[in-house]
This record gives structure tokens, sequence and C-alpha cells, in this order.
């Protein structure tokens, strides 16, 4: 019987080590690979040691398919192997296994803590790994630091056979996809998804749906999917946000949308697929 593809996340290391071992390094914000001629490799040895790279901290994240995965930051002066470059997730997306790629983007964000988590936030005290929590400790005032997690809501609003798609003025790309929008303290999603679509297109939306959630590492958000019927108004946008805006038909979609990986994606072959249409391959 073939094995299961499963992740199991832990935060203390076993002491024996598996035959082969995944490492997500990274140099800043950018993960070590090994580019092939359609898709790119992640390092999977028993050692890191042999790739002979200066590490600044190393995480354990838990195992893959019965092998360990380690969360690693090395020196940004930092060369890489022969073969071998750092590059960044964007640049990856849609190249490399999507379970690896969302461990890559658990790794990235775990790194990103410890860097930015170095000092107390509350006393200024230098911070050391707690031993049994994926936490910051500071030993002066015991303050925990915790990984940050910064929740967004993703929405398809839909009206009749139309489903509403807009351009983030921030993208060069024309890319044409649902909105979304960061989570404000005392929210509640629900709230977020109203707010959200009404300052950005100036649309009211009613029948909110949850659809699925999905880790996003860019460079810590948690996108939670939700689907809403339009109730009342006018497309209208300020252009700082938002380039354009409008209504589409699943046969008549723009030529770019997001990548089959996002969740974005995820929700607009969901409205095609339930209009009849064939999905959409681009």
């Amino acid at each position: 019987m073939a094995k299961s593809r499963r992740f199991i996340t832990s935060i203390v290391a076993p002491e024996a080590k598996s035959d082969a071992t995944w490492w997500f390094a990274f140099q800043e914000d950018k993960l070590l690979i090994q580019p092939e001629s359609s898709h790119v490799k992640i390092p999977c040895l028993p050692d890191f040691d042999r790739l002979k790279l200066p590490v600044l901290c190393k995480h354990y994240l838990g195992s893959f398919d019965g092998r360990d995965c380690y969360a690693l930051e090395v020196a940004e002066d930092t060369k890489p192997p022969h073969g071998m470059v750092f590059e960044g997730l964007r640049q990856i997306y849609g190249l490399v296994d999507e379970s690896l790629f969302s461990l890559a983007g658990r790794a990235y964000q775990i790194v990103e803590w410890d860097r930015t988590h170095q000092f107390c936030g509350r006393c200024g005290a230098k911070t050391r790994t707690h031993p049994t929590e994926r936490a910051k400790e500071c030993p002066q005032c015991r303050l925990l630091h915790f990984p940050r997690l910064a929740p967004a809501i993703i929405v398809l609003v839909e009206r009749g056979p139309e489903l509403l798609l807009a351009r983030a003025s921030r993208f060069p790309t024309p890319i044409y996809s649902v909105l979304a929008g960061f989570v404000e303290p005392g929210e509640t999603l629900e709230e977020a998804v109203v707010r959200e679509v009404y300052e950005e297109t100036g649309i009211t939306v009613k029948e909110i749906c949850y659809f699925g959630s999905q880790p996003w590492p860019f460079p810590h958000s948690l996108m939670i999917g939700f689907t809403a019927s339009y109730a009342s108004g006018q497309i209208k946008t300020d252009e700082k946000e938002i380039k354009d805006a409008n209504w589409f038909r699943a046969d008549s979609l723009p030529p770019h949308l997001p990548g089959k990986i996002s969740i974005a994606r995820k929700l607009i072959d969901w409205f095609v697929e339930k209009q009849g249409k064939p999905t959409v391959h681009n």
C-alpha cells in the first residue's frame, strides 16, 4: 500500500534522525532550491552540514511522509552550492509539489518570526527560543512572543451568472481576482467581507457563506475564503487600491487570473464549474 503524503507538526525534534530530511533554508525571503527543466527541487538529505552553509537559526517543523522537516536561516552574503540558487516563493509558485510549497510557506513564516523577534517588544531584553513551545521567551519579563498571523478575508461575489473581479493597482500584470482584505481588530469575518467589498467597489453583499482557508506566507497571512451574493450598488473604485473592477460571465473571463494553487483561483474555478463551464486553464 502506498504511503499517504501527510505532514505531522511538532516543535521538539526527535533524537533519532530520519534517513533523509527536508531542509527549507532561507536567505532573507528566498528559499534554497535546485532548478530543473520544468520544476524545482527542495534539498532532501540526511544532514544539512554537507552543503557547508552557515546557519543562523534552525527550527524543527515536524515530519512529512515520515521525513523530518526543518526551517533554516542562512547569512545574507551566503553563496548557494553549485547547481542551487536562492529564489523567492512567488517565483517557484506552481513549480513544486503543493504540499512542499505549503511547508516552504510555513518554514518562511517561522524564520521571519524568529528574525523579527530577537528582542522583547515590552522591555527590550534579548529573547530566547522556548524549548517546548513555538514561542520566543523574554527571560526578563517572561512575555511569550508567538508567531504572528494576520487573518484576511477573500470573497467571490456572484450576481446570477456573473462574478465580480477586480485588478489591484499594485500589480504590474493585469491580473483580475476576487476581492480580499485584512480583518480589523474587533471585527468578525463576515463584517470584514461586507466592509472590504463596499470599500473597494461600492457594492453591498448578502448571503455570506464560508468556502475554505489557506495559509498565505506573504508574509504571514491566513486567507479565509467566502462566497457572497450581490445585494445592491453600482461599481465605483478610487483607483488607489483597485485599478478596475467589473462583472464577468464564466465564458468571458479576463486572460490573466491568479495561479492555480491559490484560494482565489479555487473560488473562481468553483464558480465556473457551478455555471456548467469547463475549468479555465491559464
